[in-house]
């Protein structure tokens, strides 16, 4: 059984997240509903990473409320926290503490998670500074590479799908960042689990 501990020490920052072959995380539109949860993957997110699946999805799941795990925290971009809204979930991750980072969110509007506005990699390290656990990135592209130089470990749901195009799994320049493949689970529907450090 993987373990989803990396460590004691400075809170480590996690990219968690769904992609496809060819690299997107979600459509051109921000929806990813072509990247489901497959059958004989839930239960495995259940035991090793249960603090990424939604609140709301719990009990439907089988998940202790609140779930255990190594994040106390999870990181998300405008983008990633909409397609939530649309559906009438402001806050998502409620087990957790949230921040979305958003320019033009007003913070007043949106009381259920914290709305930040300044450079993420600033915060994130001021974030490091503060006792607690570790920190999930659930997205998006555009925050992830924002975040890529702060990046501890990258976890990623490979989903047997090319979709051409859409929102990257880390959108910035030309900038090569060189990670250690951990270890890798492969399920029948296709997806495999792999997970990198990185390196140094």
């Amino acid at each position: 059984m993987d373990s989803p501990d990396i460590g004691a020490g400075l809170r480590k920052l996690a990219y968690f997240v769904a992609t496809t072959l060819d690299g997107f995380i979600a459509a051109p539109d921000g929806s990813f509903d072509f990247l489901p949860l497959m059958p004989d993957v839930a239960p495995h997110l259940v035991a090793e990473w249960p603090q990424t699946l939604p609140t709301f999805a719990h009990a439907q799941l089988g998940v202790d409320s609140p779930p255990a795990g190594r994040f106390d925290t999870v990181l998300m971009g405008r983008a990633s926290y909409e397609p939530g809204l649309k559906l009438g979930v402001a806050s998502p991750y409620a087990h957790l503490r949230q921040y979305v980072f958003s320019r033009s969110l007003p913070p007043a509007d949106y009381p259920d998670v914290e709305v930040v506005a300044g450079d993420p990699a600033a915060f994130v390290r001021e974030l490091r500074t503060r006792p607690g656990r570790d920190i999930w990135l659930c997205g998006g592209g555009h925050l992830a590479g924002q975040l890529l130089g702060e990046i501890d470990e990258l976890v990623v749901k490979l989903n047997p799908v090319v979709v051409g195009s859409g929102i990257k799994l880390v959108d910035r320049g030309f900038d090569p960042h060189r990670l250690t493949l951990t270890s890798t689970r492969q399920f029948d529907s296709g997806v495999v689990v792999l997970r990198y450090t990185r390196d140094g």
